[in-house]
């Protein structure tokens, strides 16, 4: 059996939480993604940052707060189980990372985090970083210092001496080296280990087709990382470093790209087995339409990629939809909803998948169903209001109204606050 990480990190702060008033929200749609059901005109209670209750609006309380979002849907929180909120989205993300020492970077970081909030993504996994920033980041919201998204950190990725991501400070370059990065990362809290199977598009020393660390290595990271009870996220591009992964449990496989050094290339026999593997294939397919292309090899295969996850839907596969956000203009940190609108109507998700997806599906990939992904008693109140119905328009998904990030109201895209309305 996998070990997984438990949902223990985010619970840890709770009690540091500032106890909040009682507040009820109101909207003619809210939909359930354990039941694939719209529930109409119902009330969701907060408590204490918790959901309290969700019941018909006649059934209510009366007293406390209420925000009534009339024409709306409320839906769980977004979740993108992989972003890097250390690089900033530009041109030159290596160039202004290494340009700054940590305290200008954590406050960067702490911008992109509140960017990715205001779209209404509560729960950010963070696959890469320097220093284990985000870290510092993940406390300070859990706290409730301030409205933020939850946090899941893997502090430096693990990469060969020189490799994809080296100058973020995770080098180790065989087994035992990686056994004592793992164990390090462990005393330092992390909530998922990464490693990098393969090379990728920010470094050039190794092309993302090209392996960094072979089965041997993986097997015992995967071992490692378990033994500690945490999960293990593989960056693999390259159709050897997808097998490997795949071969030895990875629990997650970020990018699975199948990419070679002149285009895709799929082997059916890996695309077998990933569907009846455990692990889930973080498909990192949410783009801004019209922003500045991402690196050209990229934009090149894009078709193959996204016919190839077509593919692994259709026959089973444990997809979710991420967005890789901060490595290029074009992946901001509020780029997850298009690939909601996008990327997964593609492959084939209806509208009601495409949302389960980013939420219920992305809490169990990453061990906190128990407190998001979908709106439930006793669950932290990580809670989107979107504008009309996005079962029926999915790009409704963009028209945010309202964001709740463990039960407080965060800022709305154009800076504003809700009012309450009594």
């Amino acid at each position: 059996m996998r070990a997984q990480k438990t949902a223990s990190t985010p619970e840890v702060n709770t009690s540091a939480r500032p106890v909040s008033t009682s507040v009820r929200l109101a909207a003619d749609r809210l939909f359930d993604t354990k039941s694939g059901q719209v529930l109409f005109d119902h009330i969701v209670e907060i408590e204490d940052g918790r959901i309290r209750a969700v019941a018909p609006r006649k059934g209510g309380r009366a007293d406390g707060e209420v925000i009534d979002f009339g024409d709306a849907t409320l839906l769980p929180g977004l979740i993108d189980i992989h972003q890097h909120l250390a690089f900033d989205s530009s041109s030159d993300v290596v160039g202004h990372l290494q340009a700054d020492d940590d305290s200008t970077l954590l406050l960067r970081m702490r911008l992109a985090a509140q960017r990715a909030l205001s779209a209404g993504i509560t729960t950010i996994r963070d696959l890469g970083d320097r220093n284990y920033l985000a870290l510092s980041l993940r406390d300070w919201f859990a706290m409730g210092c301030e409205p933020g998204p939850r946090i899941l950190a893997s502090g430096p990725p693990i990469t060969v001496t020189g490799g994809h991501c080296w100058f973020l400070g995770g080098e180790a370059d065989d087994e035992a080296a990686i056994r004592r990065l793992i164990r390090e990362h462990a005393s330092r809290g992390v909530d998922v280990i990464k490693i990098m199977a393969t090379g990728g598009n920010l470094t050039p020393t190794l092309g993302p087709h090209e392996s960094q660390y072979g089965i041997v290595e993986l097997k015992a990271a995967v071992e490692e990382a378990h033994a500690h009870a945490l999960p293990l996220a593989v960056h693999a591009h390259g159709p050897q470093g997808i097998a490997d992964a795949v071969a030895v449990g990875a629990d997650s496989i970020e990018h699975c790209t199948f990419f070679t050094a002149d285009g895709v290339d799929a082997d059916p026999d890996v695309m077998k087995l990933i569907v009846k593997s455990d692990s889930t294939i973080s498909m990192t397919g949410s783009l801004v339409p019209g922003a500045e292309p991402g690196f050209p090899a990229m934009v090149r295969r894009v078709e193959a990629i996204v016919a190839n996850h077509a593919a692994l839907y259709r026959a089973g596969a444990r997809l979710v939809c991420s967005s890789d956000a901060g490595v290029t203009p074009s992946k901001p940190h509020n780029a997850l909803p298009f690939g909601v609108s996008d990327h997964l109507p593609r492959i084939g998700m209806s509208n009601a998948e495409a949302i389960v997806n980013v939420t219920l599906t992305a809490a169990q990939a990453c061990g906190i169903e128990a407190l998001t992904g979908s709106l439930e008693p006793g669950k932290d109140a990580d809670i989107l209001a979107v504008a009309s119905d996005p079962l029926q328009d999915i790009r409704a998904i963009h028209r945010v109204l309202g964001v709740f990030a463990r039960g407080r109201p965060a800022p709305l895209p154009d800076g504003q606050t809700m009012s309450m309305v009594p």
